[in-house]
């Protein structure tokens, strides 16, 4: 195959095309480093079961002691944050109803349902509404989320602004 000018120079105006059949390049890893793989991220729980919103938790906590129940591992509070977006998304944002009638609720409706489902603990979430508060802060608000998010203005993206936000906040920090 001849070259043409602009192949040979480095000026060329177009990328050469690989050869057809040959297979694509791959760049190595270094031996002994595993695979990069994308980030797990939590995801949005299924609605829970009648029996799992019947029995209370101590009672559920008792039956996982003996093997009959498996409760979720709870999440750190940057993994809460980033799953209450999911939660939001999947089942659909609201204000001023912690759930609504079409089963949309606010960023506090969704933790209790991730808490409630045992997705999170009372402290993490506590915690987690810290780093909520301050990245409203960031944000120069300083009322409750809770009140900020029933705000006749607020929209979803704004929410899950601070949601995103909050999450970073956390994960710097360790949690």
């Amino acid at each position: 195959m001849a070259t043409t000018d602009w192949q040979t120079t480095g000026t060329a105006q177009a990328p050469l095309a690989e050869p057809a059949g040959l297979p694509t390049r791959v760049r190595p890893t270094p031996a002994g480093s595993p695979p990069l793989a994308a980030p797990v991220l939590p995801v949005a729980p299924d609605w829970p079961s009648r029996w799992h919103l019947l029995v209370p938790r101590g009672v559920r906590n008792l039956a996982e002691d003996l093997g009959l129940w498996q409760n979720p591992t709870p999440l750190i509070p940057s993994d809460h944050l980033a799953q209450t977006v999911a939660v939001l998304e999947r089942y659909g944002w609201c204000r001023s109803l912690d759930f609504s009638a079409t089963g949309a609720m606010c960023i506090r409706g969704a933790q209790t349902l991730l808490e409630r489902t045992g997705h999170v603990t009372p402290d993490m979430r506590e915690r987690a509404a810290s780093y909520i508060q301050l990245a409203l802060t960031e944000y120069g608000v300083t009322m409750p989320y809770f009140a900020w998010n029933d705000l006749p203005e607020r929209t979803f993206p704004q929410v899950e602004n601070r949601l995103v936000r909050a999450s970073h906040l956390a994960r710097s920090n360790g949690e």
